[in-house]
């Protein structure tokens, strides 16, 4: 039986699809987007500045500690999202794991495409490095876009001969923009928000003509060898499902601590709606905890 919750949610987030037409401006879809997401957050004033090229505020709770540093990287296709949309789930995660999180504004598609994002998401990593942060004191986290995005930052930090971060959280992380995993089909139609055709329009909106096997863009086709231990959530009825199930597959066999958690029921970036759900504070709750055991490691 499905959860009248989920429902609910679902019904709000396909409302606001619905209101979208041809003529609808991208402004006012992000618009759209921040509205629907920012009133669950607690009021916190954001003081926006560069860090190293790229836009960005810092997010501290009560409880949180200066050598915990968590860089946070919000989804939205590439197209909606930004740090007002996802302040809640930033805010939860800033008190579950006890630090300070560092909220990246990268720029978005179509205006700005692949690379643009990984450019400004690896500008923030390195920007934290060089303030003499050091990478054991650093985690990564995000969701859907944003999700695969720390996954590609830290490929191509790793390119860069940097140190990477001592851990890194995705929540169901986009990770393959051909959308090729069969739970595209298993899940189509217990997943009422995304499918197949529209993964892969805003794949093309964002790549232009670049390769959609880039493992700067789909980190599901990189080498994942020696990245940090990772974990892995998604929801059992999302389409994106095998994104984050093969992610956990291929880093396990590249050597990589990978956990993957995925939750009964529960539908794509679950974790935004902690409010209501007890699941999302569970996952909030399991990532908080992985996450300050990687600190603790340093």
């Amino acid at each position: 039986m499905s959860d009248p919750a989920i429902e609910r949610i679902i019904a709000k987030i396909v409302s606001v699809y619905a209101r979208w037409g041809k003529g609808t401006s991208i402004q006012q879809m992000r618009d759209d987007w921040d509205t629907l997401f920012r009133q669950r957050a607690a009021p916190m004033d954001l003081a926006i500045f560069n860090a190293g090229g790229t836009q960005a505020a810092w997010i501290a709770m009560p409880g949180s500690k200066d050598d915990h540093i968590l860089i946070y990287l919000h989804g939205g296709g590439f197209r909606l999202g930004s740090i007002t949309s996802h302040l809640d789930l930033m805010q939860r995660l800033s008190t579950s794991a006890q630090a300070r999180v560092l909220a990246v504004d990268y720029r978005l598609a179509p205006e700005h495409r692949f690379p643009a994002p990984v450019e400004d998401a690896f500008a923030a990593y390195r920007w934290l490095l060089g303030q003499g942060i050091p990478a054991s004191s650093i985690a990564l986290a995000g969701d859907s876009a944003g999700g695969g995005l720390a996954i590609s930052t830290m490929l191509a930090a790793r390119a860069a001969d940097l140190p990477l971060p001592c851990a890194a959280v995705v929540m169901s992380a986009w990770t393959d923009m051909e959308a090729s995993g069969a739970s595209y089909e298993t899940r189509a139609t217990a997943d009422p928000m995304h499918n197949r055709a529209m993964i892969k329009a805003m794949a093309k909106g964002y790549l232009g003509t670049a390769d959609p096997r880039d493992p700067l863009a789909s980190p599901l086709y990189g080498d994942l060898s020696g990245l940090p231990p990772l974990l892995i959530q998604c929801g059992d009825r999302e389409t994106g499902l095998d994104d984050s199930k093969q992610l956990h597959d291929k880093a396990h066999a590249a050597g990589v601590a990978s956990k993957l958690e995925i939750y009964d029921g529960m539908i794509h970036v679950f974790q935004m709606f902690a409010a209501e759900l007890p699941q999302a504070e569970t996952a909030l709750e399991s990532a908080g905890t992985f996450l300050l055991q990687a600190f603790n490691r340093q």
